[in-house]
């Protein structure tokens, strides 16, 4: 059974500043596929493009050409259909915590739920749910969020976004800013969303190991194209390339990278420390089997 596309761009072209002396090319005949439910990363360097692609997703901006599809509609069809899209695939920009603005917590998450015309009793029904999903307590709903550490504002932010219990979770650099402790804290709220919903979720990263530890399918996105898609394992198999782009790798790939270089006969595109452990266990064993 072959899996139809949740959200898909075809030939997605966007062009700023057309027309003028400062007119460049951001993404250039992009074609990206989500499927439902999986785990998707999105990496790139700096002005690769990949914060374009993300706000094509819900309409926040039009082709220049090229289509966006949900569930294989264009969803620049109609004005209504465009506004129902940006419930359906939810964006969570870089530092959202800068973006809140009502005077409770609960009035904050409430917000998107409230704008989907739903009565009272189903917005405070997921308003709590989103609050418990990135693990904030029900005394904090009636703080403002100004209170609040840059931790929790961040949980804030991306519960106003869950609330709306969208089909696509966008996070653009959702652990930017914070501590190890923060990161863990985040991308586990990340995962009981995922996993509770089934929604598909769209994770643009620059920390190279964050994403492969958690995402299903990797896409690289590199001067307005993609040259690479696949699993983390097939796309760091790429190591060298993906340092020309300015791109890094998990650490623990590096370190397999130059193991084979001096001769060891091991598996390059290790990378997780799991997966290391495992290869490494694998390769002492076959020796131990000579």
């Amino acid at each position: 059974m072959i899996l139809e596309p949740i959200l898909e761009t075809r030939h997605l072209t966007h062009t700023y500043s057309m027309g003028t002396p400062f007119q460049r090319d951001a993404l250039t005949s992009v074609d990206f596929t989500v499927y439902p439910g999986e785990y998707l990363g999105v990496i790139g360097h700096t002005g690769s493009g990949k914060s374009t692609l993300i706000q094509h997703l819900n309409g926040l901006l039009k082709p220049t050409s090229g289509t966006v599809l949900f569930q294989g509609q264009d969803i620049w069809a109609a004005k209504e259909r465009t506004r129902q899209i940006r419930f359906q695939v939810g964006l969570v920009f870089q530092y959202p915590e800068y973006q809140l603005f009502e005077e409770t917590v609960y009035k904050d998450i409430a917000f998107g739920p409230a704008n989907m015309g739903l009565d009272g009793k189903e917005i405070d029904r997921r308003v709590r749910q989103a609050a418990e999903f990135v693990g904030l307590k029900e005394a904090t709903l009636e703080k403002s969020p100004f209170e609040l550490s840059g931790g929790q504002k961040r949980r804030v932010a991306i519960a106003g976004v869950i609330a709306m219990e969208p089909a696509v979770l966008v996070l653009d650099e959702p652990t930017a800013g914070l501590d190890p402790m923060g990161v863990e804290s985040i991308l586990k709220n990340i995962r009981d969303y995922h996993e509770a919903k089934n929604a598909a979720i769209v994770m643009v990263s620059h920390s190279m190991e964050d994403v492969a530890r958690t995402a299903d399918r990797l896409v690289v996105v590199n001067d307005g194209k993609i040259p690479y898609a696949g699993t983390p394992r097939e796309v760091f198999s790429h190591g060298a390339e993906l340092e020309a782009m300015g791109l890094g790798i998990p650490k623990v790939t590096s370190v397999f990278h130059r193991l084979r270089q001096l001769g060891l006969d091991i598996d390059p595109s290790v990378y997780t420390m799991e997966e290391a452990v495992s290869a490494l266990l694998a390769r002492k064993g076959g020796r131990r089997s000579c």
